[in-house]
């Protein structure tokens, strides 16, 4: 027994998120001999892909990690939920009441730490929760833990990475690589003050600067520009001095290395709700589009084919980008053309379906209520029918029944979809004519997009050493540490624990 009666863990869990991780990046790097403590904890243990869940999106992909219960149960899809009628969201709020893995341990009356992770706000849990991702300063837990961690370092922890510009290329790379190295370091002071038993650490510039430079990465560690190959060394040094700080405080303990998702090249957009217009599924109200957006647009599309051009449009899109100058530009030149914008403009009265807020949802028009629920259902066949058989794209049409142990009722999208094996991005506004731009125009932002398949890299004091396994659920990493920490399962978690390949499993 310990801290006044605490039983002690089995075993304890360091679990290291890279945002987007991707063994189709990593292995060549490993290969080279570039992730020295990432190949070791490879030799050492297990590893192979860890398949994350649908919609592969930061936020459904983490809650759903951190819970061990799919996005249909938590009701989360994407970063936003509706708020109202269509056109109207917010961000999530969390997934909350759902447990943490965290919590459980909490109650359990194990030490947790847990850093940067996506939340709005920090909550009392017997250790520390410093939120990521969501502002700058998010509450923490305790309220004086980012105070004290900031005069631990003797620096103001590196928040979120701004929008990405190629004028400040260097700039925002070197950031994110003192993002890397830093919340190593925070990581160290922290376990140093607070000993958890169960730590969580997110590094979120891994998924940022896939989006961005894929292309680069992707080109192997000989052609791949020096400030990115860089970063990835940082990333795996970083890890090892996490690993190293948690494993000084006590044994056996297992380390897990895993991501929320994969990455790989983007190659073109599919706007689903141009797709609905056409079909006849949404109509717009006449002259909802001013004519100047279809020229613009199809412009910006000629303008590829000229490299003057192609360097002009991409110049002012990169100034522009994610600024309220971009959005000014925008809404003078062609209107506004989101979704939120434009939902003023479709004649409900007519329109059976659209797309938002989730792009790869389909939702059921709530305006329509001349249509009984087999007529709905009726709606959702055909829609599908037609996706699937569309020729100019290969679209997967889920229906989240199947995909899902259980549906939210209440904003559950009718219909999920996956285009050309996620090779292809999902859109929700108007701004281009045509359904699908089957090549992705250089001047939309960055070169690469979320897969299915992330990674898993586990060791343990019983691991089997250097065994490739897999595929592993995202769904199963909860009830794994939750095993191996001797903590009860929640019922409806819908994974199951690898702790044999860990050497952590009672079986």
């Amino acid at each position: 027994m310990r801290r006044g009666g605490t039983t002690p863990p089995k075993h304890r869990f360091l679990v290291i998120g890279l945002d987007g991780g991707t063994f189709r990046l990593l292995d060549p790097l490993l290969q080279a001999g570039e992730l020295p403590f990432l190949r070791s904890l490879i030799q050492r243990g297990v590893s192979g892909p860890l398949i994350s869940v649908y919609p592969s999106k930061t936020i459904p992909a983490w809650y759903s990690f951190a819970t061990g219960l799919d996005p249909g149960t938590l009701g989360i899809y994407g970063f936003t939920e509706p708020d109202g009628g269509p056109g109207k969201s917010r961000l999530v709020q969390g997934y909350r009441p759902a447990e943490a893995l965290w919590d459980r341990l909490s109650r359990q009356g194990h030490r947790v730490g847990v850093l940067n992770f996506p939340v709005r706000a920090g909550y009392p849990i017997n250790g520390y929760l410093i939120p990521g991702m969501f502002g700058a300063n998010p509450t923490t837990y305790p309220a004086d833990v980012r105070t004290r961690l900031e005069h631990g370092l003797g620096e103001p922890l590196v928040a979120e990475l701004p929008p990405y510009h190629e004028s400040h290329r260097h700039e925002w790379i070197a950031l994110a690589t003192q993002g890397v190295l830093q919340r190593a370091a925070a990581a160290e002071f922290l376990q140093d003050v607070y000993r958890p038993d169960f730590l969580f650490v997110l590094f979120r510039e891994t998924d940022r600067i896939e989006h961005q430079h894929w292309t680069e990465c992707a080109a192997g560690p000989a052609q791949m520009p020096a400030d990115l190959l860089e970063f990835w060394r940082s990333v795996d040094r970083a890890c090892g001095r996490i690993d190293h700080a948690f494993r000084a405080q006590g044994e056996p303990a297992v380390t897990l290395v895993i991501s929320d998702h994969g990455h790989g090249a983007a190659g073109a957009e599919f706007f689903t709700n141009r797709w609905l217009e056409a079909e006849g599924f949404l109509h717009l109200l006449p002259r909802a589009e001013p004519r100047r957006r279809r020229l613009l647009s199809r412009f910006l599309l000629a303008s590829e084919r000229f490299a003057p051009a192609r360097r002009l449009v991409g110049a002012v899109a990169d100034r522009l980008r994610s600024g309220e100058g971009e959005a000014h530009v925008d809404r003078w030149i062609g209107g506004d053309a989101t979704f939120e914008a434009m939902a003023a403009k479709i004649d409900w009265a007519r329109t059976e379906a659209y797309s938002f807020p989730v792009p790869e949802g389909i939702y059921l028009n709530p305006y329509r209520k001349d249509r009984t629920p087999a007529q709905q259902q009726e709606v959702l066949a055909e829609i599908r029918r037609r996706l699937e058989r569309d020729p100019r794209a290969r679209i997967e049409v889920l229906d989240p029944r199947e995909l899902y142990r259980e549906v939210r009722p209440d904003g559950s999208p009718g219909l999920l979809l996956r285009v050309n094996g996620m090779e292809t991005d999902l859109r929700m506004d108007f701004s281009y004519p045509d359904p699908l731009l089957a090549r992705r125009p250089g001047f939309f932002y960055g070169s690469g997009v979320h897969r299915m398949d992330g990674i898993l890299i586990g060791a343990g004091n019983g691991s089997s050493h250097g065994a490739r396994a897999g595929p592993f659920s995202l769904l199963d990493v909860a009830p794994t540490v939750l095993e191996g920490m001797g903590a009860p399962l929640g019922p409806a978690m819908a994974g199951r624990s690898f702790g044999r390949w860990l050497g952590t499993s009672a079986t």
